[in-house]
C-alpha cells in the first residue's frame, strides 16, 4: 500500500496555496487588462485561466526547478506559459464541437460565458502567448536554454503529444480501444505536458541527463495515475465537488481505464502507478519530498 497523505497534507496544501498564489500573480501580470477594443479577448482569456484549478503543472515546475537552484522567477514564467498551453486546451476541449460541457472549475466554461468564437480566439491567444513567453530573455540568458523549452514544450503540446492525444479521445466515442491504446491516449493527452513540468526544471538548470530521465520517468508513471483516477472520479464524484461534469465519458461511450479495468483494478494500477513515480525520486534524496507528497496527493485526490 501507498503511506497515507494524511500526515503530509497540511504542509502540501500550504505549499501548494503558495504555488497557485505565486502563479495567479504572474498569469495576472501576463494577461493585463485593456481599454482597448479587442479587450473582450483578454476577459475570455483571464476567464480561461484565472477561474481557480489545482496548478499542478506549474507546481511540477517550480519544485523540479527547485531541485537546481533555479531563479524562481523564471520558474514562474516556464509555468504561466505551461498553464496558458494546459488551460487552452481546456477551453478548445469544453467546445460543443468537443465534449461541449458547460461547468470547468465550478464555473461557466469560455464559451458558456461568451461565446463559441471568442472561446476558440481565447485559446489560440494563449497557445501563441505561451511561446512568446518561452523565447523572451526574462525566461533565461541563455538563448540555447529558450530554444530547448520551445522545442519540448511543441513537442508536447501537438500532434504527438497533447493534441494528438485529444484525437485520439474523439476517436474513442466511434472505435473500441484496448488497455495499451487507452494508455498510449492518456500518455500523449494528459501524460506529456506533466513530463514537459518536470523536465522543464532540469533544462532552466542545466542539469545532467540521469536527472532529467529521472523527473522525466515520475512525471509518465504521475500523469498516467492522475488519469486513471480522473476516470474513476468522472463514474463515482459529485460534480459539486470536482467543479465540472462527471459522467461524460460514460455517456460517450468513450474508453476509460475505469471502463476497460473496472474501478477496483484502475484503483490498484493507480497505486502502482504512484509508487513508481516515488521510485523514480531517490535520487535526489529528501529535496524531492514535496514531489512525493503529489505524487499520493494524486492517489487520494476526491476533486
Amino acid at each position: 500500500m501507498a503511506p497515507s497523505l494524511r500526515d503530509a497534507d497540511p504542509a502540501l496544501q500550504n505549499e501548494m496555496d503558495t504555488v497557485t498564489e505565486a502563479i495567479n500573480k504572474t498569469i495576472n501580470r501576463l494577461l493585463p487588462e485593456t481599454d482597448l477594443a479587442e479587450n473582450h479577448l483578454y476577459e475570455a482569456m483571464r476567464h480561461g485561466t484565472l477561474n481557480g484549478g489545482k496548478r499542478l503543472r506549474p507546481f511540477l515546475i517550480m519544485h523540479s526547478a527547485a531541485l537546481f537552484n533555479v531563479n524562481p522567477a523564471r520558474a514562474r514564467r516556464v509555468a504561466a506559459a505551461l498553464e496558458f498551453i494546459h488551460c487552452y486546451s481546456l477551453i478548445h476541449d469544453d467546445l460543443p464541437s468537443m465534449d461541449n460541457a458547460a461547468l470547468r472549475r465550478a464555473k461557466p466554461t469560455v464559451h458558456i460565458q461568451y461565446d463559441e468564437a471568442t472561446a476558440i480566439l481565447a485559446g489560440d491567444a494563449l497557445l501563441t502567448l505561451a511561446f512568446e513567453i518561452l523565447s523572451e530573455p526574462e525566461t533565461h540568458e541563455d538563448p540555447h536554454v529558450r530554444c530547448k523549452l520551445i522545442h519540448a514544450l511543441a513537442k508536447a503540446s501537438g500532434g504527438h503529444g497533447m493534441v494528438g492525444g485529444q484525437m485520439l479521445d474523439l476517436l474513442a466515442e466511434k472505435t473500441e480501444f484496448d488497455l495499451g491504446t487507452i494508455s498510449r491516449l492518456q500518455r500523449m493527452k494528459t501524460g506529456r505536458l506533466m513530463v514537459f513540468a518536470c523536465e522543464a526544471g532540469a533544462i532552466l538548470g542545466k542539469a545532467g541527463e540521469p536527472q532529467k530521465r529521472a523527473l522525466g520517468n515520475y512525471a509518465h508513471d504521475l500523469g498516467l495515475a492522475f488519469q486513471v483516477t480522473d476516470d474513476i472520479l468522472d463514474v463515482e464524484a459529485d460534480p459539486q465537488d470536482t467543479g465540472k461534469d462527471t459522467g461524460k465519458d460514460t455517456d460517450a461511450g468513450k474508453a476509460t481505464f475505469v471502463s476497460a479495468m473496472g474501478k477496483e483494478q484502475a484503483r490498484d494500477r493507480a497505486e502502482m502507478l504512484i509508487n513508481q513515480a516515488i521510485s523514480h525520486l531517490k535520487i535526489f534524496g529528501n529535496r524531492a519530498k514535496m514531489l512525493e507528497d503529489l505524487a499520493l496527493y494524486v492517489l487520494e485526490r476526491r476533486a
